[in-house]
């Protein structure tokens, strides 16, 4: 086993990844469950524990658990960093063709890792969970959680129940180029159907947390609202900025036209001083604002080159290629 806690060899199967914080009473019975659910499933597998800079002696824990199986690393961070950063760490360093990520905290049941791996095997390319029964507190947690759902169903066209769910199911090539940051961990099946992918999502156990204390409180929400704006802008938009900058700027334009001559027309059909009335002003503002949309449009298009030219990044993704015999 290397220093990093990766061991070496034949790449597994599976890899499960499960983000650790201050978890040090659920370490041992989610050990003991994951280790079973995965050897009754017959196939390679391998355990990946992030570490996320807890300090109630986890760390130490985690660490005994991979020196008694070798199919077991830790990554281990150098402070807290936050749930969405520990599983970018995990699907890092995930060899597996299949990856589930999991929550470390009991309340997913390991034992649907089987079920969701069947539900790949029916040509889906991510399967994500459904906590149809939650065992949370109702107002401050399910149904927030309920409003959130439907929120970013409508808002991304992807249809699932329950988006915040960390047990999901993935092929490694969806994954391909996947960066997180904030709280977007929770869009990634958005990514995937953004990008040619087939989703689904089946009911999964929900259990109560009997250790531990919970890290999700109401700011959450915020945080998972504006990553949304985020996520839209970024696939919309982020290859063609300027329909975006340009689209608002020409608004504007057009909108300061219109109060110009309103304002000319107050000026000559009834009189009315330009300094009687604020659509002078506003006529200026709003062309301003046009002018600057427009240029903040064409600066990121020139960023957007820079981006996809300088680092060869292709402004496309390929499914498979046939030739002829």
């Amino acid at each position: 086993m290397t220093q990093a806690g990766e061991p070496s060899g034949q790449s597994p199967e599976i890899t499960v990844t499960v983000p650790i914080h201050n978890e040090i009473d659920n370490i041992g019975p989610l050990w003991e469950r994951v280790r079973t659910a995965l050897d009754g499933l017959g196939r390679s597998w391998e355990l990946v524990l992030v570490d996320d800079g807890s300090s109630d002696g986890s760390g130490a824990a985690l660490d005994r658990v991979a020196a008694g199986d070798p199919r077991v690393s830790v990554v281990h961070f150098r402070r807290n960093y936050g749930q969405t950063a520990a599983m970018m760490a995990g699907l890092d360093h995930a060899r597996g063709r299949i990856i589930v990520p999991m929550d470390g905290d009991l309340q997913n049941d390991p034992a649907d890792i089987g079920a969701l791996l069947a539900k790949l095997e029916e040509g889906f390319e991510v399967v994500s969970g459904w906590r149809r029964d939650r065992q949370d507190a109702p107002i401050r947690r399910s149904f927030l959680s309920r409003v959130a759902n439907r929120l970013i169903s409508w808002v991304s066209g992807v249809p699932l129940h329950d988006y915040g769910c960390s047990l999901k199911a993935y092929r490694r090539e969806v994954l391909a180029d996947v960066r997180l940051y904030g709280e977007m961990h929770r869009f990634i099946p958005i990514y995937a159907r953004w990008n040619g992918a087939r989703v689904t999502e089946i009911p999964v156990r929900h259990h109560p947390r009997t250790a531990g204390v919970s890290k999700y409180g109401l700011e959450r929400v915020l945080k998972v609202v504006l990553d949304l704006i985020v996520v839209t802008f970024l696939f919309r938009f982020a290859d063609k900025p300027i329909y975006l900058f340009g689209g608002f700027g020409l608004g504007c334009l057009g909108l300061s036209g219109a109060a110009g001559l309103w304002a000319i027309w107050l000026k000559f059909a009834e009189g009315t001083s330009f300094i009687q009335t604020p659509l002078p002003m506003l006529t200026v503002f709003l062309a301003a604002i046009g002018v600057l949309s427009i240029l903040m449009g064409l600066l990121a298009e020139i960023l957007n080159r820079t981006y996809h030219e300088s680092q060869a990044k292709p402004v496309y993704r390929v499914a498979r290629i046939v030739r002829g015999a």
